[in-house]
Parts: C-alpha cells; structure tokens; sequence
C-alpha cells in the first residue's frame, strides 16, 4: 500500500528536499506541500493524507495547533503526525505528543531514517528516536493533564504487562516473544488496551503508562 504523505515546513527548500526524497521511496507519494499550519490543517483534510510531516515552527499557525486540530476532527482519525523538530530538547514536542503527534524526528536525521519514520509511524508502530524520547517524557511527567480519556487501573494484569512494554519501545512481535504469547495475539492485546484507554495510537500510549507512573524514566 502506498503512503499517502502531507509535508508542512514553512521553508521552501526544506519541503522540495522532502518531497524529492519521499517521493524517492516506492511505497509512497507526496500528496500536497504546506507552509503553514493551517494550510496544512485544509489540505489534511482535502487531499486525504495518510501522514503529514509536520514542522512545528510555523506561521499562522503553529505545528502543535495544527495537529491537535488534525487529531480533533473525527473525519481525519487515521491521519497519523509525524513532527520535525530542529533540536531533540525542544520543549514543543512534549506538547505536539500531548496534541496527538504520532512521533517526532529531529530534522539532522539521515534521510533513509526518514523514511523508515514514515512506515513507522503509518503503521503505527512506535514513537521514534528513543533517546530524546526519555528525557522528553521526563520533562512531560513535570506537567500536568493526561492525553487519555482512561488509565492503567481499567486494564486487566496482562494489558499492564503489554503496555509497559509498549511504553519501552517494544512492537508486538518483541512484546510477542517477551510474554510468551503469538504476535496476533499481542496485537490484540494492544488494540484493546487503546480502545479502553481511548488512544489514538502507541504513542499515547508511552505517555500514560509513564504519566500513571506504570512505568517511569530509567526504570521499569
């Protein structure tokens, strides 16, 4: 299937770099280019994305603005946000995760490394560059409102098993062989830990296992 991608970067040269490299990639296809976040936010909705590459440094409106409308709207669900970012410190992408941002990269990535941030996060898989991932969720967890509706304590003893692993960056087949159970079956598991917990994707799921303190920085 090919992945349908919406890149937003208010600089020119940026996006043509962008979209020569998706468009580089035989499973995917660069569907409309953005300079602004609400430009983005229309052209999610009008060229019906799969992901859009979004910058958070914008005008008119900014990347976390943009995809928090974009993961409001009932109509674009299964758009997924994926956001660059200059520096892997920058503060904005705790919110743009809260907001309901995908993943995030930071912009000196190597292109291949895009690209594979791309399948990833169409797939759903996993929140990405998981260095700057810890000390970013250890700053979140100085702050306070929680990006899901429920928490761990709704979830039977085996869901909490599989969410923390999902919350250290495992995908199913890993979380799969760590419990001793089939990769559909995990799958399964993870599924209905988001449907309980009312999350759009992993990524919201890594921030309230550490936000309920299910799993914490450095530990387990």
């Amino acid at each position: 299937m090919t992945i349908r991608v919406l890149l937003a970067d208010d600089q020119n040269l940026v996006r043509a770099a962008f979209a020569l490299l998706v468009a580089s990639a035989p499973d995917m296809e660069v569907v409309g280019e953005a300079g602004t976040g609400r430009q983005a936010v229309e052209l999610a909705r009008s060229v019906r994305a799969d992901l859009v590459v979004m910058d958070v440094r914008m005008p008119d409106l900014d990347g976390i603005e943009a995809t928090r409308l974009i993961a409001a709207d009932d109509d674009l669900a299964g758009v997924k946000v994926l956001v660059l970012t200059t520096y892997d410190t920058d503060e904005n992408i705790v919110e743009a995760l809260r907001a309901g941002a995908s993943g995030f990269l930071v912009k000196d990535t190597r292109p291949a490394e895009l690209l594979d941030a791309i399948r990833t996060v169409a797939a759903g898989e996993a929140l990405l560059s998981p260095g700057p991932t810890a000390r970013l969720i250890e700053r979140f967890l100085r702050s306070p409102a929680a990006p899901v509706a429920g928490g761990p304590d709704c979830l039977s003893a085996r869901e909490r098993e599989v969410l923390a692993l999902v919350a250290r960056g495992l995908n199913n087949t890993e979380i799969a062989e760590s419990l001793g159970l089939s990769p559909l079956t995990a799958k399964t598991h993870v599924s209905r830990i988001m449907g309980k917990l009312g999350a759009r994707d992993r990524a919201q799921l890594v921030i309230v296992a550490y936000e309920s303190g299910l799993v914490t920085p450095g530990g387990g």
